[in-house]
């Protein structure tokens, strides 16, 4: 049985936009967001963009989220799809053994995946993006080619069961595939049975 469930990984830092579209995006399709990050508490999450005349991304604060679980309790079996946000969370959160744990199965598995900007720098860090074809921002392209991925710069990169894209801005194409993917899962589940 597939689970209706589906993981959004945050960090303090994580993208306001990369974390709450995708939270509302899953509940528009009849599936349950569950927020996880290193502990089970609030965290404050940030808005980032490059303004005109800036050549590095400005952060404000933006809305917090209270997670619905730690890392070490996750048991990922439990979970139809997990999602990466952005933001400099990833940066801080990637070397979480339980974090780590969690990204591998997802890809071995074969579950649905998505990654959308510094999302990258986890399944980069679990060694699981070593010839695949991924989209993340510009600056995170070192850390996936680094680890043996290959950048791509387009709005959405699908490559399996993994969905990716560079910003927030890109969202609107890389949620479409990945629902589709997590429906697909989830009408092939009561298909058979």
């Amino acid at each position: 049985m597939v689970s209706n469930k589906a993981l959004i990984i945050v960090g303090d830092a994580a993208e306001t936009l990369d974390t709450l579209y995708p939270h509302l995006r899953l509940q528009e399709d009849g599936f349950v967001p569950v927020v996880a990050a290193p502990e089970k508490r609030l965290y404050q999450m940030v808005m980032h963009e490059v303004r005109p005349g800036w050549t590095i991304t400005r952060e404000w604060e933006g809305y917090q989220i209270q997670a619905d679980i730690a890392f070490r309790d996750v048991r990922e079996q439990d979970y139809a799809g997990v999602f990466f946000s952005g933001g400099r969370a990833p940066e801080y959160i990637r070397d979480d053994p339980d974090l780590i744990r969690i990204a591998q199965h997802f890809f071995d598995a074969g579950k649905p995946i998505a990654s959308v900007c510094h999302g990258v720098e986890i399944p980069a860090r679990a060694d699981r993006v070593r010839g695949r074809r991924m989209s993340c921002v510009r600056k995170c392209r070192f850390d996936l080619e680094v680890c043996g991925g290959i950048f791509v710069d387009e709005p959405c990169v699908v490559d399996g069961n993994l969905v990716s894209g560079r910003t927030w801005h890109d969202h609107g194409h890389v949620m479409r595939e990945w629902l589709r993917m997590l429906r697909q899962q989830r009408d092939a589940v009561k298909s058979a049975a």
